[in-house]
């Protein structure tokens, strides 16, 4: 521009803009933090080489550059960037793009269709983009902050490569604070440790860290640098990315589960401070904490679920946040307990045993007998009262007497569990005298 020519609206307004605004990058290289995707090996990175994009799908948590990427994607191509927001937009939108992309397809310009948060057009939406994608009127790049795999159609993501952005790490977050004050020719007024805790607050979001940024460059100058401290009065900290429905929900409690089973009480505490202060309902941990201790731990401790259900009953009686600390006990009980899914294994193979057998009859022997017809089919008959043998065990088979003996539950070694297996060991020489001396052969001596 000429010292004569005017400056236009756009360049007199620009301090007016957002800071996040104004540090857009105007580069693919100048992005931080999403190298695994942008670098010259890297999956966007090659396509960029090559000059030609596929439809794609960004996800990622917010503020991580999915919106800018896809920008910089259609400049760097030399596609018309068309920018849709599926919060705000519908098929008549839709219609409008498409017809468009068509007509510039006619005369050799290929359009990238930008949809934000894709994940919130319904499946006949979604179903729409699909002849376009297919013929390459489009390039079609969706963002979403939602797992693919739960919230868009399994025939638009057939036609889809998924890149997966990183929430940013610390190192890109003071790359952007770097920029910021260089643009402003402010420097923040912060001490070291308030920069490490800005950094903290921004929860790899980068346009929040910048929107707390310009707040503070917006501070008079002189100001005193702010500890860590007067920082926490001065700006909102951001709320935890969590959505109780969403991928969130299910990636920390599948968290704090293998925490759990993984016997770190650390970790295990951890995850549950991330899930309620994101503000998961509490009963519901409860309920995964009594299932835990049914499945992963049974009888290896058999007080588990009575701390478990004790956790339950505790916060439904006083709420938060006393009944917390009863959650949290439960769980450090937990993961501090002997583990063992043996139960669930002999569950699943007496499942199996008992679909294959059908509806083959309980053995004779210890069927009751209350009328006489029954006890002339001998209904009971030879059937031994365990409690009242010698050893308070018969070794009589409970089994049909078409399905042999079989081992459905093995105890393991662990905790309470490791009594049960010298005490069934103890049962099985029991039923294997007794064995012999019904088959009429010589009883061997006992090794108890």
């Amino acid at each position: 521009m000429s010292a004569n020519e005017p400056a236009s609206l756009f360049e007199i307004d620009d301090e007016s803009r957002p800071l996040a605004d104004r540090l857009r990058p105007d580069t693919l290289e100048d992005i931080v933090g999403q190298e695994q995707l942008l670098g010259p090996d890297a999956p966007l990175g090659r396509m960029i080489g090559q000059g030609k994009l596929v439809s794609a799908i960004l996800w990622g948590p917010p503020g991580c550059g999915k919106t800018t990427i896809a920008r910089l994607l259609a400049e760097r191509t030399g596609l018309t960037f068309e920018p849709l927001s599926a919060t705000f937009s519908g098929v008549a939108d839709l219609r409008k793009v498409f017809s468009a992309a068509a007509k510039r397809r006619e005369i050799g310009q290929g359009t990238l269709l930008f949809v934000d948060e894709i994940h919130r057009f319904n499946r006949a939406q979604q179903d729409s983009f699909l002849p376009y994608v297919e013929d390459g009127t489009i390039v079609l790049i969706g963002a979403t902050t939602e797992n693919p795999s739960f919230e868009l159609n399994g025939a638009l993501l057939s036609r889809c490569q998924v890149f997966v952005l990183q929430r940013l790490d610390a190192a890109a977050l003071r790359t952007l604070i770097v920029r910021a004050e260089k643009l402003t020719g402010r420097s923040l007024p912060l001490d070291p440790s308030a920069v490490d805790a800005l950094i903290a607050m921004a929860d790899g979001d980068g346009r929040y860290l910048l929107n707390l940024a310009e707040q503070l460059l917006a501070l008079p100058k002189g100001q005193r640098p702010l500890d860590t401290v007067a920082l926490a009065t001065m700006v909102q900290k951001r709320a935890p990315l969590y959505d109780k429905s969403q991928e969130g929900h299910y990636n920390l409690i599948s968290a704090l589960h293998k925490a759990m089973r993984g016997s770190d009480p650390d970790a295990a505490l951890y995850w549950l401070a991330r899930m309620l202060d994101g503000g998961e309902d509490p009963l519901f941990i409860a309920r995964r904490l009594v299932r835990f201790a049914n499945e992963d731990i049974g009888i290896a401790d058999p007080q588990a679920v009575h701390q478990a259900l004790a956790a339950w009953d505790v916060y439904e009686r006083l709420g938060s946040p006393e009944g917390e600390l009863a959650i949290a006990q439960a769980v450090v009980y937990l993961a501090t307990a002997p583990k063992s899914i043996a139960v669930y294994r002999g569950m699943n193979r007496a499942m199996r045993a008992a679909k294959q057998s059908g509806s083959l009859m309980p053995p004779a022997h210890i069927l009751n007998a209350p009328t006489k017809l029954m006890k002339q089919l001998g209904y009971g008959k030879d059937y031994q009262y365990d409690p009242d043998t010698a050893d308070g065990f018969s070794g009589q088979s409970y089994f049909p007497d078409e399905l042999p003996q079989e081992r459905f539950y093995e105890p393991t070694r662990n905790g309470y569990e490791k009594a049960i297996a010298e005490r069934l060991a103890y049962w099985d020489r029991l039923r294997a005298d007794a064995r012999a001396n019904r088959d009429g052969t010589e009883r061997g001596p006992r090794s108890d």
